[in-house]
């Protein structure tokens, strides 16, 4: 059954937290982020044209290939975090159905990160087997 962007984000997260563990994949190409560093993430799903409701923040917390926590929270200072990643909601459609790249998407200004830049293109094969993982999750875009 399909989980519902934006009115069921949190059960969203937690799905895309299960699809992730499950993941040889990332087990593999996430050894060792946050490891002697923070690195959680900040997820944040930005108002548009197509979707004008409130900003959504999923927080993640990943540590050596695992997804050790995942919930949405109420806003950027609701947790502390490693690095945030930013969006529009139609940007982070194109970016769950497989149609934009997350590596690209920083360089192009599609999204916008706070956080250790080379950190994150030194383990640039997580972020795209972490956006192939959300993929997986069975979504309807309410918007």
């Amino acid at each position: 059954m399909a989980i519902a962007l934006p009115s069921e984000a949190d059960e969203w997260i937690q799905e895309w937290r299960e699809k992730l563990n499950e993941s040889e994949r990332y087990s593999e190409v996430g050894e060792g982020w946050g490891v002697g560093f923070d690195g959680s993430f900040l997820f944040v799903i930005e108002p548009d044209d197509t979707y004008d409701g409130d900003a959504i923040h999923l927080y993640v917390d990943l540590e050596d290939g695992e997804c050790t926590a995942a919930r949405m929270v109420d806003g950027e200072d609701a947790v502390d975090w490693g690095f945030a990643f930013r969006g529009s909601y139609t940007n982070w459609k194109r970016l769950i159905h497989g149609e934009a790249d997350p590596i690209e998407g920083m360089m192009s200004g599609e999204f916008d990160l706070d956080g250790d830049m080379q950190k994150v293109l030194q383990y640039s094969n997580a972020a795209v087997v972490m956006t192939e993982n959300a993929g997986a999750v069975d979504t309807e875009f309410e918007y």
